[in-house]
């Protein structure tokens, strides 16, 4: 009878043991847990997305930092609910969320699913891992759209200069591939993980004539020390017009 009894009560101790454990892993991490709505990714998988232009992306840390190339918004992961005219009108909008190390972006993809966001992907390790692993000097976009320009007006965009690298750049050469168009750089040399604007003026008007009416295209060319990122190109592109088509 003894034995029977002690069987009984160790057959019940695996069962509540069971039972404990199972309701142990089917308890969430609530900060890690990005539900069916997202995706966490690596910086390797996270850099693939960026190239996919339907992707909106969202760096969510405060205060402000160097951003990622392809960055369309800046938005404190604590003001989202605030300013989410600033994010895409189309719940179905892939975002693509980061900070600097995580604990900020965690908080922000659970703050866009109550927000009816249905696909957000998560940078894991945030910019910190991103940076370890794209060690790049970038110039962003590589085309700028002006759209209409009327011959006579001077049109005005800005590029973003990166520099992901862990030594500090300096520009060497600033050019473009024709007079119509100048660039400016606001800073000379960049440190490490630091970036700077780049403007581009495009004066259509300044042959005298009509070379530069109809749609064009402009290169811009910058030249750095770093071996391996000496020349960065980038283009702008437009249509000009003259006063009387319009």
């Amino acid at each position: 009878m003894l034995l029977v009894v002690l069987l009984l009560i160790s057959g019940l101790g695996i069962v509540l043991a069971r039972q404990q454990f199972s309701s142990v892993q089917s308890t969430p991490d609530p900060e890690r847990s990005l539900g069916s709505t997202s995706n966490l990714l690596s910086a390797q998988e996270f850099n693939q997305i960026l190239a996919d232009e339907t992707v909106f992306v969202l760096d969510v840390h405060t205060p402000e930092q160097v951003h990622i190339p392809g960055t369309d918004a800046v938005i404190a992961y604590d003001q989202l609910e605030e300013q989410q005219d600033q994010l895409p009108a189309d719940k179905a909008t892939p975002i693509a969320v980061y900070c600097r190390s995580g604990g900020m972006s965690a908080e922000a993809v659970q703050t866009l699913a109550k927000l009816g966001y249905t696909t957000v992907y998560e940078l894991a390790g945030g910019l910190q891992a991103y940076q370890e692993s794209n060690n790049q000097v970038t110039l962003w976009p590589a085309v700028q759209e002006l759209g209409t320009v009327i011959y006579g007006d001077v049109a005005t965009t800005t590029f973003t200069l990166t520099n992901l690298t862990p030594l500090p750049v300096k520009i060497t050469r600033i050019s473009t591939s024709c007079g119509c168009t100048t660039a400016e750089v606001a800073k000379e040399q960049l440190a490490a993980y630091e970036q700077t604007t780049v403007t581009v003026r495009f004066d259509p008007a300044v042959h005298e004539d009509d070379t530069d009416v109809g749609e064009i295209t402009r290169s811009i060319y910058i030249s750095t020390d770093h071996p391996q990122f000496e020349r960065l190109e980038a283009a702008i592109e437009g249509e000009v017009v003259l006063q009387e088509d319009i």
